[in-house]
């Protein structure tokens, strides 16, 4: 048996630059965190000679190209793991469609299993630029490549996307306090709602392959706010970043009509009202998690629970994509 996960993220600064469609052109920079909520896949063998697959649905096939989940049936193809005697689980701590980049996770982690799988030896650049081809390549979807990078790496990074697709890799070296605060005060809410973030994005991508100036300078805007965030943090100034996850937020309101709506302006609002010095909504938008900077804890907790939001707590991930068990 094998098992192995990978971690899901929250974005501190510059999301919706690491899309193909603006870095190929610009040059993206995101700043991303890993958090100790994970995808999970168990790789075991098999007593009939079947490809066995549960996940959200449940799937019983003789041959690859019969899977119906396009990722693991692209994973299965690129690693060259054909069964038939194989059964393949995933297991998430947060529901997909909530912001946290469950995809990316969910890609690293198969990868890592077949490459355990086959006895390879895979280093974290090359994992995710594998689970980058499956998604953006091969599958085509509307996304950036942030969450496969920061799922494969871990920790707090700052990643560069340049236009000929190489990616620069920078840990971000926080002061032990300025760590320990920055992880103490960011405070997670499920607002109850998930959904499919690829028509948001495809609405980015599309104007911005179409070069609209307001979506193109947007970016160049919400790049500009991730690099001065990075500044902020490495000089320990939490109140700064705090002010720039809101200036992000109000930002990228701007991109698309589906990115918000009346209750998560609501809530926002009323966050901010309570102690919240900054916050945004984690991923593509219309759903998913609220995070807010704050430092009161316990009055921002208060009433957000009494508006019937439920807290995730969560600490930072070191170890990225990795091998939990192999027997």
């Amino acid at each position: 048996m094998i098992i192995t996960r990978s971690p899901l993220r929250i974005c501190l600064g510059g999301g919706g630059t690491d899309l193909p469609s603006y870095y190929r052109q610009h040059t993206g920079f995101v700043i991303s965190a890993a958090i100790n909520r994970y995808v999970y896949i168990t790789i075991n063998e098999a007593f009939r000679p079947r490809i066995l697959l549960k996940y959200s649905k449940y799937e019983e096939v003789e041959r690859v190209e019969e899977i119906q989940h396009p990722i693991v049936r692209e994973a299965l193809k690129l690693t060259g793991v054909t069964g038939p005697y194989i059964e393949i689980v995933s297991l998430s701590d947060i529901p997909a469609g909530t912001g946290m980049g469950s995809s990316g996770s969910f890609t690293t982690a198969l990868l890592c299993a077949l490459h355990t799988l086959k006895r390879d030896f895979v280093l974290p650049q090359d994992l995710a630029e594998q689970a980058c081809h499956i998604e953006l390549k091969l599958l085509n979807e509307p996304i950036g490549k942030q969450d496969q990078y920061i799922s494969a790496f871990g920790g707090i990074t700052c990643f560069q996307f340049l236009p000929d697709e190489r990616v620069i890799v920078e840990p971000l070296k926080l002061a032990p306090e300025t760590l320990a605060n920055l992880e103490d005060n960011l405070l997670l809410f499920f607002t109850g709602n998930s959904r499919n973030a690829s028509d948001i994005l495809r609405d980015q991508d599309s104007k911005t392959k179409q070069n609209d100036a307001g979506m193109v300078e947007n970016l160049h805007f919400t790049k500009q706010l991730g690099i001065q965030s990075r500044e902020a943090l490495l000089a320990g100034d939490l109140n700064k970043f705090a002010g720039l996850m809101n200036a992000h937020w109000e930002r990228k309101r701007k991109r698309s009509p589906g990115m918000s709506n009346s209750e998560i302006d609501r809530l926002y609002e009323l966050a901010r009202a309570n102690g919240a010095l900054g916050g945004k909504l984690i991923g593509a938008g219309g759903g998913g998690f609220l995070m807010f900077y704050t430092e009161e804890k316990r009055r921002l907790r208060g009433v957000m629970r009494s508006a019937g939001l439920r807290e995730v707590r969560m600490q930072f991930d070191f170890a990225g994509t990795s091998v939990v068990a192999h027997s």
